[in-house]
């Protein structure tokens, strides 16, 4: 099990509570954004000063650099996961001793790297394939971003990861916590509905970094605004009330649903286990 931190130490401890209660095997992974650990760690800290069984199996960094949290999470006995967008920070993150690297690609759902700087995944996992096998063959490969099916996850197999990480695939399921009229919104949208911009960060009060953005359905708030961002920048107040009330009314041409390219390719909200077995089916038998 597997959770990305947007909140802080009061939300981390109500959510991984729950998680432990939930889970049957106590093998639960917890995600961080780095540059928000940089402004406050209190939530990191609390987690791996748990007793030893509690504590997560896997912390997983991504967006930023993962050197001054590295050893304290290696010395708790967790797995560290890194998840990098481009070949220039793999070094950084192997470096700092991880032993998982997720490469994602920009076509991922959410949070990833800008149009500017963003890689595709068919490009970007061989390339780390082969720097990897090259500097750190111990290091295991994921592939993230694009992937929703066992056709996806053979071809990362083939390009030379070791696995997949599934983002927008898993939203899009039974267990989810994702609205449901987002996932319905999901069904009835294809790989060319989505878009990568600033637009919902800004509306959200979302202060990320430059390089990265958020990629989620294209709705008609965002067509809005997608090609007046400085001006969005400038005076948000406005769309911003639509926004919010988009949300409170659920309705998605003004709230957003975070979802990536492989939206095209969901077509069901299945169970999650369900799911993973058709998908690893799918994969064993292409790879025959």
């Amino acid at each position: 099990m597997l959770f990305q931190w947007c909140g802080g130490l009061a939300w981390t401890r109500r959510e991984y509570g729950l998680a432990l209660q939930a889970a049957e095997t106590g093998r639960i992974g917890c995600g961080f954004i780095t540059w928000k650990l940089d402004e406050d760690a209190s939530a990191l800290d609390w987690l791996l000063d748990l007793a030893p069984a509690q504590r997560p199996r896997a912390v997983l960094l991504s967006f930023g650099d993962p050197g001054p949290y590295a050893a304290r999470i290696r010395r708790s006995g967790a797995a560290l996961i890194c998840q990098v967008q481009r070949l220039e920070p793999l070094p950084q993150a192997v470096q700092a001793g991880a032993q998982v690297i997720v490469a994602q690609g920009a076509e991922a759902g959410g949070h990833g790297m800008n149009a500017l700087d963003g890689r595709a995944t068919m490009t970007l996992v061989p390339e780390f394939a082969d720097w990897l096998a090259a500097h750190a063959p111990e290091t295991l490969l994921l592939a993230a971003g694009g992937i929703g099916d066992g056709r996806g996850l053979a071809a990362a197999l083939m390009l030379g990861a070791d696995g997949a990480l599934l983002g927008s695939r898993l939203w899009a399921t039974a267990e989810s916590l994702a609205a449901q009229g987002a996932k319905e919104l999901a069904l009835q949208t294809d790989g060319d509905g989505t878009a990568r911009s600033p637009v919902f960060d800004i509306l959200r009060r979302k202060d990320w970094p430059a390089p990265y953005d958020f990629r989620a359905i294209r709705n008609a708030l965002h067509r809005h605004w997608e090609a007046q961002i400085d001006a969005l920048r400038a005076a948000p107040d406005a769309a911003r009330a639509v926004y919010e009330a988009g949300v409170q009314a659920g309705d998605y041409g003004a709230a957003h649903a975070t979802v990536g390219e492989v939206v095209g390719l969901v077509h069901d909200l299945p169970g999650a286990a369900g799911l993973i077995t058709r998908i690893d089916r799918q994969a064993r038998a292409l790879l025959r």
